[in-house]
């Protein structure tokens, strides 16, 4: 098992390198979803519970199917492309919550607060020009100049 485990790390690190880093550098549902099957099927290679071979080229079918989908996403503003990498919401409009929004994407004050510190900055909502979930679910923070104040 360990040689097994040995030669699948490097089978996976060729894959992942064909594919490309974005597939555990982001954070979105797309990515966690290849990042967990494609978990799941080593894990099978390693074990011996799938035939070696076989698990290694489906691993590889799988980093090319997101690598396809991501290039479709990128070349479609709409449709398949939103479904596959998502959009973002904004929480905050001219330092206005958008409590509606927050409510459906389950992010409270306390949240966005949190995202404000993570800007640099400890202003309250009215200082903020836009606050977006970002796909990634991180929520990112656009202050007002001292001019829009």
């Amino acid at each position: 098992m360990s040689a097994r485990a040995v030669g699948v790390f490097f089978a996976a690190l060729f894959i992942i390198r064909i594919g490309n880093h974005r597939i555990f550098g982001k954070n979105s549902a797309f990515d966690i979803v290849l990042g967990i099957i494609y978990g799941s099927i080593l894990s099978r290679a390693i074990t011996g519970n799938a035939p070696f071979w076989p698990t290694i080229a489906a691993a590889f079918v799988l980093v090319m199917l997101h690598k396809l989908l991501a290039s479709f996403a990128f070349h479609t503003d709409f449709g398949l492309g939103t479904f596959i990498k998502g959009r973002s919401k904004a929480l905050v409009k001219d330092g206005e919550l958008q409590k509606q929004a927050m409510e459906e994407s389950s992010v409270t004050q306390n949240d966005l607060r949190e995202a404000i510190r993570s800007a640099g900055s400890h202003v309250g909502t009215d200082r903020i020009k836009h606050a977006y979930l970002e796909r990634s679910g991180k929520i990112s923070v656009i202050l007002k100049k001292d001019d829009e104040a």
